[in-house]
């Protein structure tokens, strides 16, 4: 979530206000290590913090937080692309779209109107295993933003002037996608490593795929998964959830429970090296590998992100500060029900940069680190783990990730415990167990690319 502010004076007081968080959890760190105690604001401290409880099949989860002057709420649907095929892929996402804006009690005019004067937002997103219809408002204005909330989420209006309004947006969006080298990097890249897999249909579908799609196709989309067995609702902020419920019985109880299974998604599989460049006139080539990596659920998820942390490190150190190869060279791990990692770099020198990325990877595997550098990258995380966790957005958030592709919303609150338990030798484990059979996609000159450097690993 980015941060909006609109005064310098808010700058500065946001940038004291991080400095001060910064050196607060790195001195937690510091004690805890020292002490050999944990922080405070254990795991089993923050799940007594969370109400679990079912209306007619609808997973509610309620997170108290004393004293937060807002308060969060997300409807979740789960399924991602798996519900959705080839010839309607977006309509999820464009459906959310459509439906955050207006509903049967709230015209568009009216709906505006009164998000602006409440300081209420009410939006969505989607991605390939769930998407959201979300709500952020102040704590004074929670009662009428929840009538907003609940009427659009149960009974949007899908005006045939809405949907023509967004859909047109989200074509000429996605026509310009190729547009911008990074894009359709991305674009490539899904088609190529998710080939053969549910991840293979955008949720963002195709200028093709949501051209095509109608009020009427939106209606029929939103009656079928509005169904609680599909359904996860959270909801963050200084809120009780007793005195909730009742509402919650009141909309969302009124919904068909229907008979959705959540499978798990299966997971992807590279059993080769392989690499596609695709020419297009441009000032650098465009370069990222994916390798299947653990998922949020997997125990070498932990230590997976600390090799990640390292890889990404070294790839900085030796191709721009050692070498000024590229400007930002970089590692990463996604968090998706079937995952990946990867390395991405932007170059005039491709052949050179990706060789130099990959003996960093082989040298992840061959030598152990250092124990001062699984303790630095513990308590970098340490850091930004409660960084990320300010909002209440972003707690919401953390929460039905876990609930819905994590192995249930507990294991939310271990990932602190999970890094602490890496071991140097588990590092080098997940290095030589995932980081291999990369998949590379190049956007730029064909022939600056010896696919031989890059299908090496």
């Amino acid at each position: 979530m980015k941060l909006k502010v609109k005064k310098n004076e808010s700058i500065i007081s946001v940038f004291v206000a991080l400095c001060l968080l910064f050196s607060f959890s790195a001195n937690l760190f510091a004690q805890s290590q020292s002490t050999g105690t944990k922080p405070t604001s254990t795991a089993s401290q923050q799940v007594a913090l969370v109400t679990e409880f079912d209306v007619n099949g609808l997973k509610v989860l309620v997170k108290r937080r004393p004293n937060s002057p807002t308060v969060s709420a997300g409807l979740f649907i789960s399924g991602g692309v798996r519900n959705v095929t080839a010839q309607n892929a977006g309509v999820e996402g464009l459906m959310l779209d459509v439906m955050s804006e207006a509903s049967a009690k709230f015209p568009r005019e009216k709906m505006r109107v009164e998000l602006s004067r409440m300081g209420t937002s009410i939006g969505a997103g989607a991605n390939y295993d769930y998407s959201t219809l979300s709500l952020t408002c102040t704590k004074q204005n929670f009662d009428r933003s929840w009538e907003m909330f609940t009427d659009v989420a149960l009974n949007p209006s899908f005006t045939t002037e809405d949907v023509k309004l967004i859909r047109d947006r989200r074509v000429i969006a996605l026509n310009s996608g190729s547009d911008d080298p990074d894009n359709y990097l991305q674009q490539l890249q899904e088609k190529f490593a998710y080939a053969g897999h549910p991840y293979v249909n955008d949720p963002a579908g195709t200028p093709e795929t949501i051209a095509k799609l109608t009020a009427e196709d939106l209606r029929a989309f939103h009656k079928k998964v509005m169904q609680t067995s599909q359904l996860l609702l959270v909801i963050v902020g200084d809120i009780d959830a007793e005195g909730l419920k009742p509402r919650i019985v009141e909309s969302f109880g009124k919904l068909p429970q229907g008979n959705y299974i959540a499978k798990p998604i299966q997971p992807l599989s590279f059993n080769k090296p392989g690499v596609e460049v695709t020419q297009k006139q441009i000032e650098t080539n465009y370069i990222q590998g994916l390798f299947v990596a653990p998922s949020l659920k997997d125990p070498d998820f932990y230590a997976m992100r600390v090799a990640i942390s390292i890889l990404g490190e070294r790839v900085f150190t030796e191709v721009r500060r050692k070498r000024n190869l590229s400007y930002a060279p970089d590692a990463f791990l996604r968090t998706q029900g079937a995952n990946v990692g990867g390395i991405y770099v932007t170059t005039d020198y491709s052949n050179l940069a990706v060789k130099i990325m990959l003996d960093e990877v082989e040298r992840l595997k061959i030598v152990p680190i250092d124990k001062g550098d699984l303790d630095t990258v513990t308590g970098f995380y340490l850091t930004t783990y409660y960084l990320g966790q300010e909002t209440n957005a972003a707690q919401a958030g953390k929460l039905a990730e876990y609930e819905l592709i994590g192995g249930g919303w507990r294991n939310s609150f271990q990932f602190l415990e999970g890094l602490r338990a890496v071991k140097v030798e588990d590092v080098q484990r997940v290095a030589n167990k995932y980081m291999k059979n990369f998949r590379f996609v190049v956007v730029g000159d064909p022939k600056s690319v010896d696919q031989s450097v890059f299908t090496s690993l």
